[in-house]
């Protein structure tokens, strides 16, 4: 049963659920799973990050843009478009089948923005 993201605990969820799908993906497993030493530790900075964005907390400290070019870096400059089409598939059907309401409108669509921001600046540091 679908229902609104109403605190930390909901945010949590989404994360893990999520990620639990990233980690056994064909295409971002195994960037994920190379790049992330500790899921748990993982799990607690995106639930913040997740949280910021959702709930404007400022419980988030961190650079996502710069990891997101670290991670392009390691796997020689070979994200694109089709590593971030799955990511954001893969998190609107994760809202969709846990969530409904306009804070789960919000997380698919700062999702669709930031990944479109973090493709476009993840080229930009390529030249």
């Amino acid at each position: 049963m679908r229902k609104e993201i109403e605190n930390r605990k909901d945010v949590h969820k989404l994360v893990t659920t999520f990620y639990a799908q990233v980690q056994k993906d064909e295409l971002l497993g195994p960037v994920f799973n190379s790049m992330i030493n500790d899921w748990e530790e993982h799990f607690e900075k995106l639930t913040n990050f997740w949280e910021s964005n959702l709930f404007f907390k400022k419980s988030y400290q961190g650079n996502p843009l710069q990891k997101h070019v670290e991670v392009d870096a390691t796997f020689n400059h070979t994200i694109n478009e089709m590593h971030f089409g799955v990511w954001l598939n893969l998190w609107f059907a994760t809202v969709d089948d846990l969530f409904e309401g306009e804070l789960a409108n919000r997380a698919k669509n700062r999702a669709r923005n930031m990944g479109t921001f973090i493709h476009l600046k993840i080229f930009e540091a390529r030249q």
